[in-house]
């Protein structure tokens, strides 16, 4: 508890890559960036991500990314912001690296959501969400093209708030 007792937000995280980045090819996706900035990110974004994630936050939930991609927190920031994006946190390789990894012997998951509080990470790897059951983190698994991933999104991340407030 906050000390002006206030409940934390829950936190939901997204992957980048083929989660909310895919492939015009296999999903349908945001208007591009026009020049010069398409040609700076050239990555596509999912259809409906910026929408998803501000209802998210108006929903009262903390959103933030959490890859294993090396785009730096600037980037990922400042690509965002061209769809009226803001990130509660970003989690690089760089920043899991520091934080989660550090000095450990054993090699850990490429991601661990709860070193960070995240109750919902979404990913579109099988292991990484195979791994949350071992290492105590909800997860949501969104790889192929879905008209309803967001409505799923919502109801699973309000599903686990509901589990946490009993």
């Amino acid at each position: 508890m906050k000390a002006n007792n206030q409940k934390e937000k829950m936190r939901v995280s997204f992957d980048l890559d083929e989660v909310l980045f895919v492939s015009p090819e296999t999903h349908k996706i945001e208007k591009p960036p026009v020049f010069p900035f398409n040609l700076i990110y050239k990555e596509r974004l999912r259809f409906g991500a910026p929408e998803l994630i501000k209802k998210l936050q108006e929903l009262g939930y903390e959103v933030w990314v959490y890859t294993s991609s090396y785009r730096t927190q600037s980037y990922i920031k400042h690509l965002f912001r061209y769809y009226h994006v803001k990130f509660d946190g970003i989690v690089n390789a760089q920043r899991h690296l520091a934080e989660v990894q550090r000095d450990h012997k054993t090699i850990l998951p490429q991601k661990l959501p709860n070193m960070y509080r995240i109750s919902l990470h979404i990913d579109d790897e099988t292991i990484v969400c195979t791994l949350g059951k071992q290492y105590g983190y909800n997860t949501y698994q969104l790889n192929a093209q879905d008209d309803d991933w967001k409505e799923k999104i919502i109801e699973r991340a309000a599903q686990i708030r509901a589990s946490l407030e009993n």
